[in-house]
């Protein structure tokens, strides 16, 4: 089976990523700089099951998904493991402050990508951060963008981006039945 891995990290918000990873239809492996317990956002501990390293070696993977949090460290293997998917057109899926490992890794130039990080908020997050490393030209204000293998999304949108990356994975027999799953994970009903 394919597998997708999610990158995780101290003080992600891992509500924005448990929806997507539970949507793929695929293995999915946690993946850190280290095998440690990571603490994400709400408390709940979490445990990789590789480093970033060891996932670079992978023949079988299908994507990565990234979440936001108030976290900024880009070590170079995850802008390899970044470059290396996105040279294979697999999915690279970020939500809320996730985006800015695209970004940096440079995949974003040319692409249609949304995120939390305005330039303002940027600096109030990410005060350190001296460049703003996103392509703002082809920035869309939108809840949830696709373009082609990349998908970035606002993290009030989690829903959406989920749906949204099991549907590239063509977890849905139509539009009607991806609205469906929409509307049943926000708890509306459909009656498209």
């Amino acid at each position: 089976m394919e597998k997708v891995l999610c990158f995780i990290y101290e003080d992600m918000v891992d509500f924005e990523m448990t929806l997507a990873c539970h949507l793929v239809n695929k293995e999915v492996i946690p993946i850190a700089y280290e095998i440690k317990i990571i603490k994400s956002n709400s408390g709940m501990c979490y445990y990789p099951m590789a480093t970033v390293k060891e996932a670079l070696k992978y023949t079988d993977v299908a994507g990565l998904i990234i979440p936001g949090g108030e976290n900024d460290e880009q070590r170079p293997e995850l802008t390899e493991l970044i470059n290396k998917l996105n040279d294979q057109s697999k999915l690279l899926a970020a939500i809320c402050a996730g985006p800015q490992y695209l970004a940096r890794a440079g995949i974003l130039k040319g692409k249609k990508y949304t995120t939390e990080l305005t330039p303002d908020k940027l600096k109030e997050y990410f005060p350190s951060v001296l460049e703003d490393p996103f392509p703002r030209d082809t920035y869309v204000n939108e809840n949830v963008v696709r373009d082609n293998n990349i998908i970035t999304a606002v993290g009030n949108a989690f829903v959406d981006f989920s749906v949204e990356v099991s549907d590239y994975f063509g977890n849905f027999k139509d539009e009607k039945e991806k609205k469906a799953y929409s509307s049943h994970y926000k708890g509306t009903n459909y009656t498209g």
